[in-house]
């Protein structure tokens, strides 16, 4: 599996590994926001210590460098939390993304920002073939971030993935990737 850069910064971001005393922020920019996580895979937090709980498992996989490896993104050169992004190295040369920003940092560009960097630092990477995400085919604003991010629309995944806020039936997802 390779070893991303456990800090990282682009032109307007920061980024580093979550931990647990970063549940407040967290919780308050985007982690307990029903709009911001209704289409996402997991349920909104309704508070800050299963937020913390949750901080502790990311930092845990960062030093054994494995599982989903997740960053919090600063607004560069502050201390603003704006939302968070994470990696997953899949079997057979596949690194899939995940992200997360705060309702009042939307529509800046700021995800595709950090996007971006790590899709193409995947890529760079000799073991790494594929760079993909999926987001709620009634999300067209996160697949436009995919796009903007240099990833090609691939297809509709039927059924693909279960949405908490929604019930409990799979969900149709957008699939984009860009392959090396």
């Amino acid at each position: 599996m390779p070893c991303p850069p456990a800090t990282f910064a682009t032109a307007r971001l920061t980024a580093r590994p979550p931990h647990p005393d970063d549940a407040p922020a967290a919780f308050a920019t985007y982690a307990n926001d029903p709009e911001v996580t209704r289409y996402l895979t997991w349920k909104r937090h309704h508070d800050v210590e299963s937020l913390a709980v949750f901080f502790g498992q990311c930092s845990a996989n960062w030093e054994k460098k494995e599982g989903q490896l997740a960053w919090l993104l600063f607004l560069a050169g502050t201390s603003t939390l704006v939302g968070s992004i994470g990696v997953t190295f899949e079997p057979g040369g596949k690194a899939m993304f995940g992200y997360v920003l705060g309702k009042k940092f939307w529509h800046r560009g700021l995800t595709a920002e950090a996007l971006t960097f790590l899709v193409d630092w995947s890529l760079t990477q000799p073991e790494v073939f594929r760079a993909w995400a999926y987001c709620d085919a009634a999300n067209p604003a996160s697949a436009r971030v995919m796009e903007k991010a240099g990833l090609v629309r691939e297809g509709l995944l039927r059924r693909w993935q279960i949405c908490p806020a929604f019930g409990p039936d799979p969900r149709d997802c957008i699939v984009c990737a860009k392959v090396k």
